[in-house]
């Protein structure tokens, strides 16, 4: 399985490319810009998903001190950061030519914002916390509580007053992507940053296992040194 996702995640991306630029409709309002939108989008999703598998695997090692779960918690932490970090990349490319400013405060804007720094937050406690139980821990509970920030950005665009716009579905009703293939465009897209997220988080996992394995290793070794002398 392993050595098919670099397959996957090939095929997957060049059918999203091809399927945004040459065959979605360009939008009549926003232009040519708004093709973007089918990875920003996809993008929040992806990272979404990674910090909702934060959470879980989090509460996870929360109730059994499951090393797998914690591992799978830091790795889709940095995925989530990286998927989200490309979404606050993508909307101000967006906002430029059609708000006329790079950023602005947005409650959706701002709220993305606070997530990514609760989880950039997570990263940098298990980087430099060290590897102490009581820092997992720690860690899980913010891996946890950071995922509360979630559904405040998807209900911000309807309940909050801001100019972001809602791609797919419009206060006034309806959907923001008005032809069939713009729909089949996002999917596509999703799909490929699916499949590329889950080949990195795989690659990380593998990662994380071989260094806790070689770090057994040179403790052991360390400790026969120690006994020998």
């Amino acid at each position: 399985m392993r050595r098919l996702l670099p397959a996957s995640v090939f095929v997957t991306m060049m059918a999203a490319l091809y399927v945004v630029f040459m065959v979605v409709p360009t939008e009549r309002e926003m232009g040519i810009v708004q093709r973007i939108f089918y990875f920003h989008v996809a993008s929040a999703w992806v990272a979404f998903l990674g910090f909702f598998l934060v959470a879980g695997a989090s509460a996870v090692h929360l109730w059994n001190g499951s090393r797998p779960a914690d591992r799978l918690a830091q790795a889709s932490a940095e995925i989530g950061v990286l998927f989200c970090t490309l979404v606050l990349v993508t909307g101000p490319l967006w906002a430029r030519p059609i708000w006329g400013v790079w950023w602005t405060w947005d409650p959706r804007l701002t709220m993305t914002v606070i997530l990514w720094a609760i989880y950039a937050s997570y990263l940098m406690l298990r980087a430099f916390g060290g590897e102490d139980d009581a820092i997992r821990r720690y860690a899980a509970v913010l891996g946890i509580v950071g995922v509360l920030d979630i559904p405040i950005i998807q209900v911000s665009v309807h309940l909050l007053r801001g100019i972001h716009p809602s791609v797919i579905t419009r206060n006034e009703g309806g959907s923001g992507l008005v032809d069939p293939w713009m729909r089949i465009g996002l999917l596509i897209s999703s799909v490929a940053l699916i499949v590329l997220a889950g080949w990195l988080l795989a690659l990380r996992m593998r990662t994380a296992r071989l260094g806790e394995e070689v770090a057994a290793l040179r403790r052991s070794a360390l400790e026969r040194k120690g006994e020998a002398a």
